[in-house]
């Protein structure tokens, strides 16, 4: 998936797919753990990048 057709995720969607709480999903996004973007003032993460963050703590944990 290109940049262009990237889905956008709310901070709300991602923490229903993460089962994290508002405070710990803004931490990550923060901390740059989790990569977002602003669009006049609305926070969006793309899927790929919540897919990235899982597949790195895999492989942390491995």
């Amino acid at each position: 998936m290109t940049a262009a057709t990237a889905e956008l995720l709310t901070v709300p969607e991602v923490m229903v797919r993460l089962k994290l709480g508002r405070s710990k999903v803004y931490d990550l996004i923060r901390s740059r753990r989790l990569t977002s973007i602003k669009i006049d003032g609305a926070r969006r993460i793309p899927a790929d990048a919540v897919q990235d963050f899982i597949l790195g703590q895999i492989e942390e944990a491995a």
